[in-house]
């Protein structure tokens, strides 16, 4: 249920779109695309034509090929004098569309005047075949060219044309009639993709010591450090306490990196000489190929490293060898997850090395349907109008819908899969605005974002929800339209699914080898910035701004909103607290006589026999979380912007969260001042959301918010009730204790069971904008 209090507009809706799932048809498509509406679509594959008559004084064409249905025209890139071309292109005409019967097939040879006509085929749309997939493509063939009477010409030109839906596996790379003001060179652009994020490593440098450095200046102590360089970050060690030409720093540096590598981790071995002069000492390149790849805590041999000393002579640089070395002990961590999301959307939790993954335990289907009553993000011949697209990001898959071409109710009907390794996990959806096809401004606008936490879904029930897309502006929230989604958690074992509640959330080695929040933050924004720059080299881009949006890159910054959202969060946890304490305060007044007699006799009753005191509470609580099973929520957790106090939040409030950093609205000093209270107030921020987490994943035990989490506590509860009833209770304070006592050698560094179902409870980050 939404929350009282939130505005109606902002709120989540049920539909019921006509998509397949559940219906008994005999259409093949229903069980490959079931959870989106069907689209039929005439296809046609123009292969390649061979001896075409030239039209030129030379006896040379240009061809190309024109695809002509009603008033949809689809060209193909044209040749230079080429009598037998090959395109291998596919047209696609939406069916609700077509306003013809006869399809017109035309080869023309380019001219600067007026293209030639060349000869052409017709046929009726009544003839053509079906397709379904999984049946295999429609093999193309050779057809004789015909004049304007229907006369053969010279020339053939190899077709398929057939009728299909967006099953097909053509769909994604057709030139689609309804982007038909798109010229050739736009269509790129606008094409469904599917990307996968780049794999990343931690990489550990261990920078132990030096021996032989040669400085200019002898006469001085060497005050040595050591400057690491992977691609665009630099880290250094600090200046070694050892003043001497044989320093030892026993330091760790931590890189992110991608596959493939591309860079060599360089090493530098620098002296200060005086304050911005540093003399470079020795330098080393390690190409990362040849660097150990470590999976667990185990430690790996050190070796040692020649440094090389390069100086200029007569304008050339000259190479000087000498026994200068460095001692490291360097490897590629496998056995951590490298984070590029924000921790609280996390989309995946699996290690690096692929060694180390467990087997999936479900799989996630969703239906990205359409979108309604967008706002218009830019202005076209005067009138305003919106060229939308949807990414989807889980996991390293991330899906780019095609382009809606000047639509306010974009349909797009398209339906993807992912593997699912942990159901405490996060898919991201984000609609946005194509800036970049013609008369677009260059970059990609935001229209909105919805998350959707797997744990909150039941297994095997399709969710057909319109999700409002909310973004914030510095005139305040504002809803740019919705979106319509389907979507199907399906799980493969229910006892691998169960058994993931007691796991640890991240990989083992965040835990034997932790790395500070300083580490942790500094790493997620170097993988968020290489992801962002390949996704960006790929064809089409799938460019920063979008990337960096879906990453919630700028979460971690100072807001007096979402300050006063997390200490709101904070005090709503602690009103059952409060509530019990009036209650009592009421027991001890006497406000209610049988009530408060009924709670003397309980009393007296637990002081009496003390061994029915745990039974009873975990009794009560399995009573209470049954009790509240009818009251669970039926719809996926969504942006709640009261919640979020985004409905009611002052001007100034606004323009301080939307304001540059460093701020822009004050004299040095007083910038300086400003930025170091953002930064400890982001850091605050964070510490009172983390705390507001922790209470909210305690309430949501008995919530049925995550349905498995819930079964199994309440069985723990219900068996807790039976062992405790039978057991003595001075056995089980005199175990409890002896265990809390128990000595550190018995302990292990791994989070504990209960722990680790605790720290996979939903909580309501999730619904926080």
């Amino acid at each position: 249920m939404e929350k009282p209090g939130q505005n109606i507009d902002f709120a989540l809706k049920e539909t019921s779109p006509k998509i397949g799932a559940g219906a008994v048809t005999g259409d093949k498509l229903s069980c490959t695309y079931d959870l989106v509406e069907q689209m039929h679509y005439l296809y046609v594959r123009v292969v390649k034509a061979k001896e075409l008559s030239g039209k030129d004084v030379t006896g040379s064409c240009d061809p190309y090929v024109e695809v002509k249905l009603g008033n949809y025209r689809g060209m193909t890139k044209h040749f230079e004098k080429k009598s037998n071309p090959e395109w291998r292109q596919v047209f696609a005409f939406s069916k609700e569309r077509i306003q013809a019967s006869i399809l017109e097939v035309i080869v023309k040879d380019k001219n600067v005047m007026l293209d030639d006509f060349i000869g052409g085929i017709m046929f009726d749309l009544n003839e053509i075949p079906k397709r379904v997939p999984p049946d295999s493509p429609l093999a193309p063939q050779w057809y004789r060219l015909e004049d304007r009477h229907g006369r053969k010409v010279k020339g053939e030109l190899m077709l398929a044309v057939w009728m299909g839906t967006q099953a097909d596996e053509a769909f994604s790379d057709a030139w689609h009639s309804d982007a038909a003001t798109v010229g050739p060179e736009g269509v790129t652009n606008i094409r469904s993709k599917v990307y996968l994020s780049p794999k990343l490593w931690y990489v550990r440098v261990n920078v132990i010591e030096a021996q032989d450095l040669i400085p200019h200046d002898k006469t001085k102590f060497p005050e040595v450090y050591v400057k690491a360089m992977l691609g665009n970050q630099t880290l250094r060690t600090r200046v070694s306490q050892n003043k001497t030409l044989n320093p030892m720093w026993n330091e760790d540096l931590m890189f992110v990196v991608a596959e493939p590598f591309e860079e060599p981790l360089i090493l530098a071995v620098e002296n200060r000489v005086a304050p911005n002069n540093d003399e470079t000492l020795g330098r080393c390149a390690i190409p990362l190929q040849s660097v150990q790849r470590r999976l667990d805590h185990r430690p790996l041999h050190s070796r040692w490293f020649n440094l090389e000393k390069h100086i200029m002579v007569d304008g050339e640089k000259k190479e000087i060898k000498f026994a200068s070395r460095i001692h490291l002990r360097i490897f590629l961590e496998g056995g951590y997850h490298v984070l590029d999301e924000s921790t609280h959307y996390s989309s995946d939790l699996r290690p690096t090395a692929k060694q180390l993954w467990k087997p999936s335990i479900g799989l996630l289907e969703v239906g990205i349907i359409s979108a309604h009553g967008l706002m218009p993000m830019k202005t076209k011949d005067g009138k305003g109008t919106t060229d939308a697209y949807c990414v989807a990001k889980y996991g390293q898959k991330w899906i780019r819908t095609r382009t809606i071409v000047d639509s306010l109710m974009p349909k797009w009907n398209e339906q993807y899969t992912w593997e699912v390794f942990d159901t405490c996990t996060v898919i991201t959806f984000g609609a946005f605005d194509n800036g970049h096809i013609p008369g677009g401004s260059g970059k990609d606008t935001r229209i909105g974002k919805v998350r959707i936490r797997l744990s909150t879904l039941e297994s095997d029930r399709i969710y057909t929800h319109s999700y409002p897309l909310l973004v914030f502006h510095p005139s305040g929230i504002k809803k740019t339209g919705e979106i319509q989604l389907a979507v199907r958690f399906t799980c493969l074992s229910v006892i691998n699914m169960l058994h993931m509640y007691s796991q640890p959330l991240l990989p083992k080695m965040h835990y034997i080898h932790p790395l500070s929040v300083l580490q942790l933050d500094s790493l997620r924004y170097q993988a968020m910035n290489i992801v962002s720059a390949r996704l960006n080299r790929a064809e089409p881009p799938l460019r920063k701004e979008v990337v960096e949006y879906m990453l919630d890159v700028d979460s971690h910054m100072w807001s007096m909103r979402r300050s006063k959202a997390n200490f709101f969060r904070i005090m709503n946890v602690l009103s059952g607290l409060v509530a019990v304490t009036k209650w009592f305060d009421q027991i001890c007044h006497w406000r209610n006589p049988i009530t408060t007699v009924l709670i003397h006799v309980l009393f007296i009753i637990l002081v009496l026999y003390p061994e029915l005191i745990l039974p009873t509470v975990f009794l009560y609580l399995f009573l209470i979380g049954i009790w509240n099973f009818r009251w669970r929520p039926r719809h996926p957790p969504h942006m709640d912007t009261r919640l979020s106090h985004a409905d009611a939040v002052h001007p100034d409030e606004l323009d301080e969260e939307f304001d540059t950093f460093p701020t822009s609205r004050s004299p040095a000093i007083v910038r300086m001042r400003y930025d170091r209270l953002r930064s400890i107030g982001g850091r605050v921020q964070t510490v009172i959301g983390d705390l507001a987490t922790q209470g909210e994943r305690f309430l949501s035990l008995l919530s049925w918010r995550d349905p498995r989490a819930t079964t199994l506590f309440l069985f723990f509860c219900l068996i807790a009730a039976v062992v405790l009833y039978v057991t003595p209770f001075q056995v089980v304070a005199l175990l409890t204790g002896i265990y809390l006592l128990r000595h550190p050698r018995f302990r292990h560094k791994l989070p504990s069971v209960p722990l680790n179902l605790f720290r996979r409870l939903p909580a309501r980050s999730d619904s926080l904008i």
